[in-house]
């Protein structure tokens, strides 16, 4: 009966390590953008984010005569003169790109920005604006480019991003990075190209992801990180976890007391 009693417990501490080792994640599944043969070429300018409908910016004109663009600034002739930086960006009109693709502008009227990065249109208002200011200067910004990080992260939740040249790595980090349950090599990332929703799956294990055209993030991209399998498994137990957990525990008691 004692060398019974004394096998099971052998037993079930060999279970229990089995059980630890499979709930270890490899280096292989681990670290990220391992060394391998891939010739990195991540041009950012491949990838920059274009203007979409719904998308909020912030616009500013500039010239040598500031009485010059004030119809065209609302709110900025109304600035005291030692306003913070902070102040002055919030008091700066807002322009919300409609479902065509526009945006209405004072005495220039409607303006297709649709499909235009931030240069591009940059450039297009300020040849509009030629017409009316001479060598006029024009400032763009997003206002709404947020991004989602879920899953298995530290700190999943969104983020308003402070510039859109943001990548895959940065929003990750913004969300505390993954945590040791999170699949590295199997990141989902879903964005909408042209009203539709597209989803791309990414493996931050392997340097080739730094070329993805996914690796630069546009605006309201949704990352979303799994869970392993262990995890899952972990999941599975559910409420009874705890009771399983002290009814081993008192099992294991009462053989080690039995074999004394």
């Amino acid at each position: 009966m004692k060398l019974f009693l004394t096998n099971c417990l052998s037993i079930g501490i060999i279970t229990i390590y089995l059980m630890f080792l499979s709930s270890c994640g490899s280096r292989r599944n681990m670290v990220y953008l391992q060394s391998d043969s891939t010739l990195i070429d991540s041009r950012y300018q491949q990838y920059i984010p274009k203007i979409q409908a719904q998308d909020i910016l912030t616009i500013a004109v500039t010239a040598a005569d500031p009485k010059a663009v004030a119809a065209f600034n609302p709110v900025s002739n109304v600035s005291p003169t030692n306003m913070t930086q902070q102040v002055d960006l919030a008091l700066r009109p807002t322009y919300t790109v409609d479902n065509n693709g526009d945006i209405t502008l004072p005495i220039l009227g409607k303006i297709h920005v649709a499909g235009l990065s931030r240069i591009e249109a940059i450039e297009k208002i300020r040849l509009e604006l030629t017409t009316y200011i001479k060598d006029p200067g024009v400032n763009i910004n997003f206002n709404n480019f947020r991004v989602s990080v879920l899953g298995e992260v530290a700190r999943p939740g969104s983020f308003i991003m402070p510039t859109e040249r943001v990548t895959l790595l940065e929003a990750l980090g913004m969300a505390g990075d993954m945590t040791i349950r999170g699949v590295r090599n199997n990141v989902l990332l879903i964005r909408e190209i042209d009203g539709q929703k597209t989803m791309h799956r990414l493996d931050m294990t392997k340097q080739e992801t730094l070329n993805s055209p996914y690796y630069y993030l546009a605006q309201n991209d949704v990352i979303y990180v799994e869970p392993n399998k262990a995890q899952i498994n972990n999941s599975k137990l559910g409420a009874n976890s705890n009771i399983i957990i002290s009814v081993a525990s008192l099992l294991i008691t009462v053989i080690s007391v039995l074999t004394r």
